[in-house]
């Protein structure tokens, strides 16, 4: 079973948003998602400054067994990225929750956000089935 925090929120493409205050989301991939890529050896980041549409691709990870797309889980405009994960990408893995944030998200109402997405029981049941 994958570690799933309860207070973030989840998209069923496996990310996880965190509302950092009212018009900043951060959000990474899962420790499912990460479980399944396996060992991460790159990482694609949005660029700061773009702008991203929910539920498109905006970066990529590529592991030892493939290269998977990234989704943005919200429309906004990237506020930061972390460089970390590109020169560290096996971050992704070992701290996917901490360290292996992928980008921090501008948006209108962050906490209106999180109603759309998934609850932790409803990612923990998503991918359990």
């Amino acid at each position: 079973m994958s570690n799933v925090p309860a207070d973030l929120c989840y998209t069923a493409e496996h990310e996880w948003v965190k509302v950092v205050d009212a018009t900043t989301i951060r959000f990474g991939i899962t420790d499912y998602a990460q479980d399944a890529l396996g060992d991460i050896v790159f990482v694609s980041l949005p660029t700061v400054g773009s702008q991203l549409e929910a539920g498109v691709s905006c970066g990529e990870v590529e592991s030892t067994k493939s290269v998977s797309d990234i989704y943005a889980p919200v429309a906004g405009v990237v506020s930061a990225n972390n460089s970390v994960a590109e020169t560290a990408p096996d971050t992704l893995n070992t701290d996917p929750y901490g360290n292996g944030w992928i980008a921090d998200v501008t948006v209108a109402d962050a906490d209106a956000l999180c109603s759309s997405l998934l609850t932790a029981d409803a990612y923990i049941a998503l991918t359990s089935a």
